[in-house]
């Protein structure tokens, strides 16, 4: 009886308490758009971004960002000062050294360029033919980052 009444509680808890956001690879993506046509949110950060830490922090733990996230949308989680090889798009994309120990994905500087720069955080959406269709550039709560995803939809 108390197992029972464990994986009760178990499965409660897990689908109902704790909604997990499915985040994907670049990698992915190809074979996922063979399967459903979706527009892909890459969302670009860094560790070292207090506004970055914040949108994870708050933003993406949002049961109803995720909801839409899970269903309607590709998300991927980017770090910016990725140091591996990324294939995406049948590109190559290679971490470049800013020297100091620091530097940026070359993927990063492509999806996140925005009026010659790159500023932390940043939403870019792509649409099925990995095509930037959108990018922002600012902290988004919640609420601000619905009103994206809404428009995202149309």
């Amino acid at each position: 009886m108390k197992k029972l009444i464990l994986i009760i509680f178990l499965i409660g808890i897990n689908s109902n308490g704790f909604a997990q956001l499915r985040s994907y690879s670049f990698e992915q993506i190809d074979s996922l758009q063979q399967i459903q046509k979706r527009k892909v949110i890459v969302f670009i950060h860094t560790d070292w971004c207090k506004y970055c830490q914040a949108m994870k922090n708050s933003t993406f733990k949002n049961k109803t960002i995720i909801a839409q996230l899970n269903s309607e949308f590709y998300f991927i989680d980017f770090h910016a000062e990725e140091k591996r090889t990324i294939r995406f798009n049948n590109q190559t994309f290679n971490y470049k050294s800013n020297g100091n120990s620091s530097g940026v994905n070359e993927l990063a500087i492509q999806l996140g360029t925005v009026n010659n720069q790159l500023a932390y955080p940043i939403i870019c959406a792509l649409n099925p033919e990995n095509e930037i269709i959108f990018q922002d550039t600012n902290y988004r709560n919640a609420k601000d980052f619905e009103v994206i995803l809404a428009k995202l939809k149309e």
